[in-house]
């Protein structure tokens, strides 16, 4: 009988929707709560194990106490090997670690895991390449490629290789970077090792950094520039592509943040996703969101613009949402799809379909978006 192992960081991605870009350290922590954020990880575990939940009499799951594992596996009709002990609601690093140090001596054959980079880290300094492990995305920042495209993915991959149907494994990076550089606008991220995982095209790849032409960036930004319309709300989400907009308006950029422009004036700045919504529910007028892919991921939505909740894009609308990027990034990309990853199942498939990319000035072409790898 196959052995999984689940551990799940109940704090991952709170500092995504209220602006914080990312959730490591008790004082961010802290004030995550007090902006009301709230655990994402619990959901996205439960949603995963629930696509695994048909093998339940054939497997062995092993996972940590209350919210660390034992309340998602119970939720999605597991009854699992309870092990260790936390202090519930003051979960800790070290609690991951000694998680997985304690799975791996049990003998499991896979550690499925719900967190983001910093969980990552964690869960290579515990076992390094010992054992293969899957992540189920779950943070704010998720450069790592030990992780699925979404947590239902990561379900279906766990299954498969449980099953057997997945055999090959791939030592595949762990990024993360200094969240307070990043909170500041820059990005300093560092390969910290390798995790073994799953040979599997539901599997996403490691963030590559902008390679993209100047020229090519400058007219993207002239394109979207000279397509602003008055009195159009413009939600403009993080990166660099994003930020050439924002010079071209002449106007202060968050690079890692959500700005909104009116009538080419700032009127909002590395805004979370409450002011957000009250500005598109209170705006009289149209809203417009404009993103980017993530290098080497393609993921549009649900990496590192949690502000852009499934309530703030359905309030836009599907149609109001411009994409950009350079024909590089897609090229690179192929024969993958751009990635939608809300957290919202049926948003996801609404948002799936065909788009028009803006590639540069007057320069656009189709490019399949997708919530899977297909």
């Amino acid at each position: 009988m196959k052995k999984l192992g689940v551990i799940v960081n109940p704090i991952a991605g709170m500092g995504g929707k209220v602006g914080l870009k990312g959730s490591d350290g008790l004082e961010i922590l802290k004030k995550a709560k007090e902006m009301g954020a709230s655990p994402d990880s619990p959901r996205r575990t439960v949603e995963a194990l629930k696509i695994i939940a048909p093998l339940k009499n054939d497997i062995q799951v092993i996972t940590y106490p209350a919210e660390m594992g034992e309340d998602e596996c119970r939720e999605a009709g597991f009854e699992p090997i309870v092990i260790g002990s936390i202090k519930s609601g003051e979960t800790r690093p070290d609690d991951t670690m000694q998680a997985a140090k304690e799975m791996a001596e049990r003998g499991v054959d896979l550690i499925l895991f719900a967190g983001g980079d910093g969980t990552a880290r964690n869960i290579y300094t515990a076992v390094g390449t010992s054992i293969p492990v899957l992540g189920i995305p779950a943070g704010v920042k998720i450069h790592s490629a030990v992780y699925a495209i979404n947590p239902r993915s990561a379900g279906e991959v766990a299954s498969l290789f449980l099953k057997s149907q997945v055999v090959n494994i791939r030592e595949a990076e762990v990024m993360d970077i200094d969240e307070d550089a990043f909170r500041e606008g820059r990005v300093n991220a560092r390969l910290y090792g390798y995790l073994k995982v799953p040979v599997e095209r539901r599997m996403q790849s490691v963030k590559s950094g902008a390679r993209s032409e100047k020229a090519e960036v400058e007219g993207i930004a002239a394109e979207i520039v000279a397509g602003m319309q008055p009195d159009v709300l413009y939600i403009i989400g993080p990166g660099t592509t994003t930020r050439s907009i924002m010079e071209r308006l002449k106007l202060p950029n968050t690079l890692l943040g959500v700005d909104v422009v009116l009538n080419r004036e700032l009127v909002a700045s590395d805004a979370g996703e409450k002011e957000l919504k009250k500005l598109v529910e209170e705006f009289p007028g149209e809203a417009r969101i404009v993103v980017t892919a993530i290098g080497g991921q393609g993921h549009v939505f649900g990496r590192g613009n949690q502000q852009i909740s499934p309530a703030v894009i359905r309030k836009v609308g599907k149609n109001n949402i411009i994409i950009i990027a350079s024909r590089d990034k897609l090229v690179s990309l192929q024969p993958h799809p751009l990635l939608v990853d809300t957290g919202d199942a049926e948003l996801d498939q609404e948002l799936s379909g065909y788009v028009r990319v803006i590639t540069g000035w007057e320069d656009s072409i189709m490019f399949k978006i997708s919530n899977n790898a297909d």
